[in-house]
């Protein structure tokens, strides 16, 4: 009748999806940064902005623990499917940076993904 004792989950800061998803934040970040100090083609500057308010967003539900309590969302899989959106975006946006009349800052912007 030993009752195994409940799991304590790692607060979300301190696990391995949390840090990633603050270095994703973080290299977003930068690279708008780039894109902002070059005056990037708005698109540049509008996607890698996107990408900041939807990854930060993620942040903010998983602090709060929402995906604790809407059990009713899938959330590995919704974060996959963010993932794979926010790369084919920011593969484009990379690509385009790299065109010959592009500034330094904007490669820097570009290889920042």
């Amino acid at each position: 009748a030993n009752a195994k004792p409940k799991a304590q989950s790692r607060p979300f800061c301190f696990s391995v999806k949390g840090q990633v998803k603050m270095l994703r934040l973080a290299l977003t970040v930068t690279s708008m940064t780039f894109f902002i100090i070059a005056q990037a083609p708005e698109p540049y500057i509008a996607i890698t902005g996107f990408e900041v308010t939807v990854t930060f967003f993620f942040i903010f539900l998983y602090l709060v623990r929402l995906d604790r309590l809407m059990k009713c969302i899938f959330w590995p899989l919704l974060d996959v499917i963010n993932s794979l959106v926010t790369a084919v975006f920011l593969i484009t946006v990379s690509i385009l940076a790299l065109i010959p009349k592009s500034t330094t800052y904007i490669v820097l912007g570009g290889f920042s993904f």
